[in-house]
């Protein structure tokens, strides 16, 4: 099954909405009286408004986690992808709107107010609300942009900007109740308006979801934790046993890991296949404060929760594959190999990049796993001694790449300069699966 890319999603549903505003202009009310600089000011409100609705409330979709749409996108980091993407571009539409909204003073000195596009809004009391709804709309747009520029800020620590995220919702119900109000009232009996009733609907059902810390709910479960390990000062290894009724996992996938109810949850993939005593194990590297000092604040015995699992890093596929890690990215392959051992599959070329293989807690396990596994071939790439891995290094290691699947977990940037070579020699059409979640 093919996937569905973020930009085809969002330029897709941009499209709908467009196509939607642009068929009420066409077969219902038409343009609106008024000279020409009003009436596109109006317009400019009208589809703006529309634009920043809409992709809101598939923002408040997304938010929810949902399932269904992992295979169409590609797993849930894909879904996390369009989610951040979605907010961008409606951060930008909330500009156009604001700026199309503050265009009518610079117009109003232009050319008076003659010729100003008036649209009736309902019954009088429907009309004294409408200052109400300009209000609100207001109050959210700054906190909203605010939220969406810390999101592109990656400097700005993760903990107090998940806690502002929170706010989220609510800001999106403001702005339904800004659009509800201010939406021209002919809209409702119009298509454009059926199709921004089934997105406010969609989005106010995950706003209040998040609210009320319902998203995930129906996928958490219980267990605890079995042993510690550090195999390196800045890696922790915890096993877990999950309580019935833990449906299992594929290997390659992850999960929303709670180890403390006040730091909250945090993906990590499980490193280990699926097991029949329901035992779990993850390998989590130092990266920030809470990870850093993890080791030293968990215990056996503590209660953990798990939400999930989630992802289409499953390694599914039937042709000869080609696997990629760098750093902490091997997680999801070392559940394979596990997986091979239990189930032989396909041919597995594994391509393991670290700074110093002599202090890489990994490089010995991935050995010991692979010894045992005759259709795997692994290979160990130390790049402060040899430089990073290069098409042109993996060409000679795999001269049969042009007809495998590449499985890849890493550094973002790794991965953009192995697609840039893949294509420069003309095997771009070679499938490239990728890890890409990102909580921002």
């Amino acid at each position: 099954m093919k996937k569905l890319s973020t930009t085809a999603l969002l330029g897709g549903f941009i499209a709908l909405l467009v196509l939607a505003w642009g068929a009420n202009l066409l077969f219902g009310a038409g343009l609106p009286a008024g000279d020409t600089l009003w009436v596109i000011r109006a317009e400019a409100l009208t589809l703006s408004g529309l634009l920043a609705v809409g992709l809101m409330s598939l923002i408040m979709v997304l938010a929810t986690r949902p399932v269904w749409l992992e295979k169409p996108l590609g797993g849930m980091d894909r879904i996390y992808r369009a989610h951040k993407w979605a907010g961008i571009l409606a951060g930008i539409a909330v500009l156009l709107h604001w700026g199309a909204d503050e265009a009518g003073d610079p117009i109003k000195a232009l050319i008076g107010r003659s010729g100003k596009v008036v649209r009736e809004h309902g019954p009088e009391l429907y009309e004294s609300l409408l200052h109400l709804g300009k209000e609100m709309g207001e109050w959210a747009l700054y906190p909203l942009l605010g939220l969406i520029l810390l999101t592109l800020l990656r400097w700005f620590p993760f903990k107090p900007w998940r806690l502002l995220h929170r706010v989220m919702p609510a800001l999106y119900l403001m702005g339904v109740f800004h659009g509800l109000l201010l939406a021209p009232l002919a809209w409702w009996q119009q298509p454009v308006g059926w199709v921004m009733g089934l997105l406010i609907a969609a989005g106010s059902w995950g706003a209040l979801l998040s609210l009320l810390g319902r998203i995930g709910k129906q996928r958490q479960y219980q267990g605890e934790i079995l042993a510690l390990e550090q195999p390196a000062a800045d890696v922790t290894e915890i096993t877990c046993r999950m309580e019935a009724p833990w449906p299992g996992h594929r290997a390659g996938q992850f999960v929303f890991l709670t180890l403390h109810d006040r730091e909250g949850s945090h993906p990590f993939t499980i490193a280990s296949a699926p097991r029949e005593d329901g035992h779990i194990t993850f390998a989590i590297k130092a990266l920030g404060d809470y990870t850093r000092n993890l080791a030293a604040r968990l215990q056996v015995g503590q209660s953990v929760r798990v939400e999930g699992p989630y992802g289409c890093f499953d390694f599914r596929g039937e042709k000869p594959q080609v696997w990629i890690a760098g750093g902490v990215g091997v997680t999801p392959f070392l559940a394979g190999l596990e997986a091979l051992g239990q189930a032989p599959a396909t041919p597995v070329s594994l391509h393991y990049c670290s700074r110093s293989l002599a202090r890489d807690p990994f490089a010995a396990q991935l050995q010991t796993l692979a010894a045992g596994l005759p259709g795997v071939r692994l290979q160990l790439h130390e790049t402060d001694r040899d430089g990073p891995l290069t098409v042109e290094k993996l060409l000679q290691q795999e001269p049969q790449l042009a007809g495998s699947d590449i499985w890849f977990c890493g550094p973002s940037g790794f991965a953009r300069t192995l697609k840039t070579g893949l294509k420069a020699r003309g095997l771009g059409q070679v499938p490239f699966h990728q890890e890409a979640f990102e909580m921002r």
